[in-house]
């Protein structure tokens, strides 16, 4: 038996000993809160997000306009201090703080990154200091898996024990609750009262969401168009090679589907011919491949749309991100650039792995009184 379900069965014996007569609010901060993917899911699970902290301006209108309760501040983690967190807690409410550091210097899509010199190397360290001056009751972090070789994370995880925390984490895969994409993450938690772990997974591999349940309904497109009535919808333009070569694309498939005189001279050598997982087509009765900043480009990884001859849209990157259809990551009028929405969305926690992870935090707390 997993160490999560043994924390889940021991908290869901307290749940039917217990008969709470009122419930205390659960407010929470949410750290490196990007455009608001963690932040959405906790308040889907009903847990009050007061503030959300990034230094990315481009994250403000989208993180403010679709979660209203919540105040974005352009700030450096580095900078904070517990008592500026403190101030925005209400009070007879539990406190959680929660965060995803950047996980560029630890991810296995990062290559040639020095992460010894990183700066975001150092922002973990941030964040269990500010854990030490709050003393929230609840803390979350989501992340890479990757990040557990390196010992920014021990020391993170002895900061915290040190705290007077109990530490889970586990690594999670996204199908199992319900997320329509191949990604798995670190999910930590920590706790004064007691221990805490993530709920059980809420699919079966036979249930898990597929890519054609997630966009299949999405209107259709053809390369470097826009939808009329959402702007996000719109898929970057292919080469004329390119679209050949998404011509001869077969869904699950890779460049070695294709005529030899489509393949890229890089793929033609021996060490190329070890990268197949560029230049093809999602399956439609699958989970898409994990999400990356920039999902948007045919050969940048299985980006290629099931049926149509063209990228993912980058709508159709938010949903395959559990955001809402109607999530607005543009002002009216403002443009649309690429890179910088595709590195937003990309870079959020699913919002549904962010549910999870509220609805974690309110069947532990509910075990306890205020």
């Amino acid at each position: 038996m997993s160490l999560a379900v043994s924390i889940y069965m021991a908290h869901e014996q307290k749940h039917r000993l217990k008969k709470r007569q009122t419930r205390v609010s659960i407010s929470a901060i949410d750290l490196f809160c990007g455009v608001g993917g963690l932040t959405r899911g906790l308040l889907d699970a009903g847990i009050n997000v007061v503030a959300g902290y990034d230094i990315d301006e481009a994250c403000k209108y989208p993180y403010e306009k679709n979660n209203k309760t919540a105040v974005f501040k352009t700030e450096s983690v580095a900078k904070l201090t517990g008592l500026q967190l403190a101030t925005f807690y209400p009070e007879c409410s539990w406190r959680v703080l929660v965060g995803c550091a950047p996980c560029q210097p630890f991810s296995k899509y990062t290559q040639g990154l020095d992460a010894a010199v990183d700066e975001k190397w150092g922002l973990l360290h941030h964040f269990a200091r500010l854990v030490g001056e709050l003393k929230p009751h609840v803390v979350s972090m989501e992340n890479v898996v990757e990040l557990q070789r390196h010992q920014v994370y021990d020391d993170f995880v002895a900061a915290l024990t040190g705290f007077g925390y109990q530490v889970s984490a586990q690594e999670v895969y996204c199908p199992d609750y319900g997320i329509s994409q191949h990604r798995t993450r670190l999910v930590l938690f920590a706790s004064l009262l007691g221990p805490v772990a993530i709920i059980p997974p809420t699919h079966k591999p036979d249930e898990y969401p597929t890519v054609k349940e997630a966009i299949g309904g999405m209107p259709k497109l053809k390369a470097g168009a826009v939808c009329s009535h959402d702007p996000l919808h719109r898929s970057s333009s292919l080469s004329k090679i390119n679209l050949r070569r998404m011509q001869h694309s077969k869904p699950g498939g890779t460049w070695r589907d294709w005529p030899k005189s489509l393949v890229a001279k890089c793929h033609r050598g021996e060490k190329g011919k070890t990268y197949p997982s560029v230049y093809g087509r999602m399956e439609w009765d699958k989970p898409s491949p994990t999400i990356t900043t920039q999902f948007f480009g045919f050969g940048n990884g299985r980006f290629g749309h099931p049926k149509q001859n063209r990228g993912l849209s980058l709508r159709e990157g938010a949903i395959l991100q559990s955001f809402p259809r109607s999530y607005q990551f543009l002002p009216p009028g403002g443009e649309c650039y690429f890179k910088i929405i595709g590195r937003l969305i990309g870079n959020a926690v699913p919002v549904r792995l962010g549910e999870i992870i509220g609805n974690s935090i309110r069947f532990h707390l509910d075990c306890y009184e205020y």
